[in-house]
């Protein structure tokens, strides 16, 4: 096996765990304040859905390799890899500087800053129509969250909360694993070649994936249930059922969006519904900036990167 698919697979697993640690938890902290979906039982429906949505729907994994830059050219392996450690750097040193951001983000600017640096095609159309989705989702997850907390107030008796938190979870966890969740398989489609979604790489990628959620579950609790609102379960429904809704939309038309922004913006306009007061604007704005320094941040460092490789490169082979 060449030297390259073996680091990319690599690569890629590592980059399954670390998507699980960022996201799993996040998917699954809006919602510990009420406890009808148990961590253990949380995880495995995650696990499952990762594995079997892909089979029927992978768009969003295509457009990470091939509408973004040309993944498939020669080289595309390399700049692949090069694109996931530049946006995995990006984003554990946020997370150190305690600025949690959007892994989905990040590989959205490694893939163009590596593209770009490696002389694959990249289309700027598409990046800057994936990026204008990206910025449309927490503000429509924020908008659905408004509203399905003053539905929930008006209508939901406390019984019926636990009914609407199963609803919220599973449409969150289904939008996930229909979109950015498949950003895991898209590196694994590089690193092997293949194109379609076998059963055996869903599942390998979920299983991976459902590790790294053990494992940062805790942390993205503290982070989205506790400090950008106030919140009582009532919030985290909310917040679920509009972010899912927004990134599902997102996925019907294959564009990838960030499941945490789009919770992170459920979250503030549930609690906005109750005044402003409710949210913690400064956990919000630091959060806030971190996106922005996401993409530029990974797309940088992907180019050089690219280039510094490259160079290396032409001079072995000269």
């Amino acid at each position: 096996m060449p030297l390259d698919v073996v680091v990319l697979a690599l690569i890629a697993g590592l980059f399954a765990v670390v998507s699980g640690m960022n996201d799993g938890g996040a998917l699954l902290a809006t919602g510990l304040k009420l406890p009808t979906v148990r961590p253990a039982t949380g995880i495995l429906t995650l696990v499952v859905l990762v594995a079997v949505i892909p089979l029927f729907t992978h768009q969003v994994a295509l457009t990470f390799v091939t509408r973004l830059a040309s993944f498939e050219d020669p080289g595309g392996r390399i700049a692949m890899a090069i694109a996931v450690v530049a946006s995995l750097a990006v984003v554990m040193l946020l997370s150190m500087m305690g600025r949690p951001t959007s892994l989905t983000l990040a590989v959205v600017g490694g893939l163009t800053g590596a593209g770009l640096g490696w002389g694959l095609p990249v289309s700027p159309g598409s990046v800057a129509l994936v990026l204008a989705f990206g910025v449309a989702a927490p503000i429509v997850g924020g908008l659905l969250g408004w509203a399905m907390i003053r539905v929930l107030v008006a209508t939901a008796k406390a019984s019926a909360l636990r009914h609407w938190h199963w609803a919220g979870f599973l449409i969150q966890t289904l939008a996930y694993a229909a979109n950015d969740g498949q950003k895991m398989l898209a590196v694994f489609m590089v690193a092997l070649g293949f194109s379609g979604a076998p059963v055996e790489y869903t599942v390998l990628v979920a299983v991976l994936f459902g590790l790294g959620t053990m494992y940062g579950l805790p942390k993205a609790g503290r982070t989205l249930s506790r400090e950008i609102i106030v919140s009582r379960p009532p919030h985290g429904v909310a917040a679920e059922v509009g972010a899912g809704a927004a990134v599902m939309a997102c996925a019907a038309v294959g564009m990838p969006v960030s499941m945490t922004q789009a919770v992170a913006g459920g979250l503030i306009g549930a609690g906005v519904s109750h005044g402003g007061g409710r949210v913690r604007w400064y956990a919000a704005t630091k959060i806030a900036a971190a996106w922005l320094m996401t993409l530029p941040a990974s797309g940088l460092l992907g180019w050089c990167l690219a280039l510094l490789v490259k160079g290396f490169a032409s001079l072995e082979v000269s």
